[in-house]
């Protein structure tokens, strides 16, 4: 790729001195407004769903194994925590060379090897027999799902046009909700059985937490398919200077979308003659087919990603995102576990609140441990119809914040949405602590929730809206790998300042919020 061609890969003709002139990034936007909304972004949504739940079961199917297997595994609660925290470590360590990696060579050959080598170390971690092979699985499932989740969220937004690109973004980010229900109706219906099998003489013991996981582990092989199916970005063929290719794949979604010959569609020559000037560049275009070339001029493009206003924009919404998933990860993953001890202590004489709950069970962990002899039999502290329950309402909970932020977010403004969300967040993690029956623990647990997972999308729909196109999947690397860092800190600290006492790590995160909250008022205007 040539040093001439770097003019197709801004976003936007802001710049331009003569406003006539398109840039490609327009060009394709009118295409693919052209193309309409039909079956090809039915498949493309189909996709965004199940490589979604294949992603979130890399750190929810851990919470709700948690109570059922601390006995096979040999769990303390510090543990725990590791376990919930793990992947985390896995998607920090590669998210941001992934992200380069992927605006450089493609987005596709990232989903498909992502989710495929997701499928077979889920298959691992079914198979773990100790509680480190576990962890050893969940790291490499971290990996993976780094690898896979900016380039699934970057494609989506890709086939999308302007006018509908943040709604679609936000509506993938809903899916999350969606994922949280049937997760957690799976996880139902699956944890409750009593299934034990044993394999080679007793070598392998399989409990119904490893039939579980492999049970989860068919949604990252159906997101293997279903990517392999999708096309590339024909946005990212344009950096590439891959005209034809672009051209192809938008007249495929036109025939798809409207079931009309390709020779009806209006833009069926767009791009030849760039596509003519580009072939004519020969020494260029054979320096362009390297690895290394690809490589320069990758690093080149993200030259301008540390510029200001985009670096500081950078910084300002990393720091906000490290913070926002050290509330909304604590709150989902701990949820089951929390739920099943609320479950079980709600009717403890004297205790009046989730933290008298919360406490009851520490005392009680720290004094079984205190007397614990060799011959004691281990008895896990077993979730019932409850928390499951409780977290399908959560994600019902969940859904409603999406649609109305969906409905609003053209009207009022993403930043403007943002700054309200933080506040409803503030007030509802304070009031947590004081929770007083199991409805108002369900009740704040899952308004949080949903409240921090919209900001996260709106989050998503701000940075894909600020970065362009060569650097947008790295961009998003950066700020999820913040959040991530943040999700590693929160699940490694919540268990030791739950030791501490219930009321610490609450306020902690109420202060947190607040920050968060107060940063927002900086954000670009949208």
């Amino acid at each position: 790729m040539s040093e001439v061609d770097l003019a197709v890969l801004d976003d936007s003709a802001k710049d331009r001195s003569d406003p006539k002139i398109l840039t490609s990034m327009q060009e394709i936007d009118l295409a693919l407004k052209e193309c309409g909304v039909g079956w090809f972004h039915v498949l493309l949504l189909s996709s965004a769903l199940v490589g979604l739940i294949a992603g979130v079961l890399v750190t929810n199917t851990t919470p709700y194994i948690l109570p059922i297997a601390e006995c096979d595994l040999n769990m303390s609660l510090l543990q725990k925590g590791l376990l919930n925290a793990v992947p985390y470590i896995g998607m920090t360590l590669v998210s941001i060379i992934a992200g380069f990696l992927t605006d450089t060579f493609g987005r596709k050959i990232f989903l498909v090897s992502g989710f495929g080598g997701l499928f077979l170390f889920s298959v691992v971690a079914g198979s773990s027999q100790t509680y480190e092979v576990l962890v050893m699985a969940k790291f490499f499932e971290g990996i993976l799902f780094a690898i896979s989740f900016s380039p699934a969220l970057t494609i989506t937004s890709e086939f999308c046009y302007k006018e509908i690109r943040d709604r679609v973004v936000l509506l993938r980010s809903s899916f999350m909700a969606i994922a949280q229900i049937l997760i957690a109706a799976m996880s139902w219906g699956i944890l409750s059985q009593n299934w034990h099998h044993s394999l080679f003489n007793g070598y392998i013991e399989l409990y119904v937490w490893n039939f579980y996981i492999y049970l989860m582990s068919l949604w990252s092989l159906l997101a293997f398919l279903f990517y392999i199916i999708l096309p590339e970005s024909p946005k990212f063929y344009i950096t590439q200077g891959k005209f034809r290719e672009a051209r192809n794949v938008v007249i495929k979604i036109y025939t798809v979308n409207t079931g009309k010959p390709a020779e009806t569609f209006k833009y069926i020559n767009l791009w030849k003659e760039k596509e003519k000037q580009y072939i004519d560049e020969t020494p260029e275009r054979t320096k362009g087919s390297t690895i290394t070339h690809q490589l320069v001029t990758g690093l080149h493009n993200v030259k301008t990603m540390f510029k200001k206003p985009l670096v500081l924009y950078l910084l300002l919404i990393s720091a906000m995102n490290f913070l926002s998933m050290v509330l909304y990860n604590v709150i989902r993953l701990w949820f089951p576990q929390l739920s099943a001890i609320v479950e079980h202590y709600s009717n403890v004489d004297g205790v009046q609140d989730l933290c008298g709950m919360l406490d009851a069970y520490t005392s009680d962990v720290r004094i079984r441990s205190a007397n614990s002899t060799p011959s004691d039999v281990c008895v896990p502290t077993r979730s019932g119809d409850e928390t499951y329950i409780n977290s399908i309402i959560l994600g019902f909970v969940a859904i409603v914040p999406f649609v109305l932020s969906g409905v609003l977010v053209n009207r009022v403004g993403k930043k403007n949405l943002y700054i309200a969300a933080g506040a409803i967040s503030v007030c509802v993690t304070f009031a947590i602590r004081w929770a007083r029956s199991k409805v108002a623990v369900v009740a704040l647990f899952s308004l949080d929730a949903a409240i921090s997972q919209t900001m996260i999308g709106l989050f998503q729909a701000l940075t894909l809206e600020v970065f362009p196109t060569t650097t947008r999947t790295l961009a998003i690397s950066f700020i999820m790998t913040s959040g991530r860092i943040g999700t590693l800190v929160g699940n490694v600290l919540f268990p030791i300042l739950l030791n501490m006492g219930c009321a610490v790590p609450f306020y902690t995160l109420t202060g947190v919020m607040i920050c968060v909250t107060l940063m927002s008022l900086f954000l670009p205007k949208s």
